[in-house]
C-alpha cells in the first residue's frame, strides 16, 4: 500500500499497516487510487464498489475512502488524522418519498462505527438524495433515486483499519446488502484488491 508523501512518519506508516490488515466483506472490491496532494502532507485514497448480483447488473454502491495525516495536527480535525468518505447508491423508487431517508442513512454511519469499534469524534457530513424522472422518449423508464453521503470524522485511536471496515460496512448497507452475523461468509465471493 502506497500513499502520498515521502519519508512518512512512523505513526502514518503504522496507520497504513492497520488499513492494509482491515477485513471487509468479500462483496466489497477495493482499489488504491491517487490520493489528494494539497489537503494534508500524507494521505491514502481507496475506491470501493459493491457489485450487483451478475456482471450485467450495475454496482449496488460505490465510493471513496481517504485517510489524511498531518503530523502537526489541524484544529478543524481536532487531531492528526482525518477520514473523509463518499458513498453513492441507487435505491428503490419507493424510497424517494421517505421523509426520514437522510436521517436513517446518517444512522448507518453511526451504526457502522459502533459495530466495528471505530472510535471517532468531530463527525460531520451531508446526505443527498436525487430523484431522476424520465420524460418524453424516456417517460417509460423507471425512476431512480440516488443517495450520496459525504462524511468525515477524526479517529480517536491509532487503529485505523477499523475505520476502513466501518466505511465498507456503510457501503454495503447503502447498497442494500443484509448485515452478516459474525463468522458468516456470503456464498458469492469476490476478490478484494488493494493496489493498482
Amino acid at each position: 500500500m502506497t500513499a502520498h508523501g515521502t519519508d512518512a512518519p512512523p505513526e502514518f506508516r503504522a496507520a497504513l499497516e492497520s488499513v492494509a490488515a482491515a477485513r471487509v466483506r468479500p462483496d466489497v472490491t477495493l482499489r488504491e487510487v491517487p490520493a489528494p496532494r494539497r489537503v494534508a502532507p500524507f494521505s491514502l485514497a481507496l475506491t470501493g464498489e459493491v457489485a450487483g448480483a451478475t456482471d450485467d447488473d450495475p454496482d449496488l454502491a460505490s465510493g471513496r475512502f481517504i485517510l489524511l495525516y498531518d503530523p502537526a495536527g489541524q484544529e478543524a480535525w481536532q487531531g492528526r488524522f482525518r477520514v473523509v468518505t463518499l458513498v453513492r447508491a441507487t435505491l428503490e423508487p419507493e424510497m424517494a418519498g421517505e421523509d426520514m431517508l437522510a436521517e436513517v442513512a446518517w444512522t448507518w454511519l453511526a451504526d457502522a462505527l459502533r459495530d466495528t469499534g471505530a472510535q471517532a469524534h468531530a463527525e460531520g457530513g451531508t446526505v443527498t438524495r436525487v430523484l431522476s424522472q424520465g420524460f418524453g422518449a424516456l417517460a417509460g423508464s423507471s425512476n431512480d433515486v440516488e443517495l450520496e453521503m459525504r462524511a468525515s470524522w477524526t479517529p480517536s485511536t491509532p487503529e485505523l483499519g477499523v475505520h476502513l471496515e466501518a466505511w465498507a460496512q456503510l457501503l454495503c448497507t447503502a447498497g442494500g446488502l443484509p448485515p452478516l452475523p459474525e463468522g458468516v461468509t456470503p456464498l458469492q465471493v469476490r476478490r478484494n484488491t488493494v493496489g493498482p
